[in-house]
């Protein structure tokens, strides 16, 4: 590995490169915080693609272009006077030091769970009207409600027992199957978003993610029937014109393949 001396100067042979690119190339020239937000977001979700396959190599490098981002904006904002890097790394390392107490602080703490407690309380210290203030709109769907539910859970709004979120699913299984009998479509999705979250809810405290183990489940679903489909036409067949119990021959197959 790097010794400290030698990442700072890979880090400043960063900040000469985007000085650089920044001043020469016309297509950095014409960025701005706009033009690379949705690039931003790409690069995050790519970097979440490499972390769930467990590659290396690829997390390296998609940490390099989300830095580059990272630098990028905060060359943009010291051409305003706005900021720089050093005022991006500066916010950063107070922001750590003042939500640490148990570190930096007399503050005792006994587990995680009350290192985050703290967190949320220290963050409507600093002005925050409520805990759920900083949870982005534009998260999707899946992801902000597992927010929500950490954050609340942060000031002990949260079930006691993992038993009685389970139940909660339970009832609210029952309730959607009851909207399902009477037809209305508009109660029986507001009942399925329900069921939804508290399934959600309900990963947190078998300490499963649920955005990585749907996101699990969407690749075998995906490498099983891309599997299925090539099968279909090494004996000369699409899929159209198979009937289900044909195609539940390589399907079997195909979970034996991938797990």
């Amino acid at each position: 590995m790097n010794t400290r001396e030698q990442q700072l100067k890979a880090v400043g042979r960063l900040l000469d490169i985007m000085d650089e690119l920044r001043l020469k190339c016309p297509w950095d020239k014409k960025q701005t915080f706009q033009t690379l937000r949705h690039l931003t977001i790409e690069e995050t979700y790519e970097l979440g693609d490499a972390i769930l396959d467990n590659n290396l190599q690829e997390i390296k490098k998609e940490l390099g272009d989300l830095l580059l981002h990272i630098v990028f904006y905060a060359k943009i904002g010291s051409e305003t006077d706005a900021f720089d890097i050093a005022d991006v790394a500066h916010t950063i390392s107070e922001k750590l030091i003042h939500r640490h107490p148990h570190i930096y602080s007399n503050t005792v703490v006994k587990d995680e769970n009350e290192v985050k407690q703290n967190w949320e309380k220290l963050k409507l210290k600093e002005g925050k009207s409520s805990v759920l203030e900083g949870v982005p709109k534009s998260l999707p769907a899946l992801v902000k409600a597992s927010r929500i539910q950490e954050k609340v859970a942060g000031v002990g709004f949260d079930w006691e027992k993992p038993e009685q979120v389970w139940e909660k699913v339970q009832e609210e299984l029952n309730e959607l199957n009851t909207e399902l009998k009477k037809g209305n479509k508009q109660n029986i999705e507001a009942e399925f978003g329900d069921v939804l979250f508290s399934l959600i809810n309900y990963a947190r405290f078998i300490n499963v993610n649920p955005e990585n183990a749907l996101e699990q489940t969407n690749k075998k679903f995906i490498n099983r029937f891309i599997y299925l489909e090539k099968e279909a036409k090494k004996i000369g067949k699409s899929l159209h014109d198979m009937s289900l119990s044909e195609m539940d021959v390589f399907w079997n197959k195909a979970k034996k393949l991938y797990k």
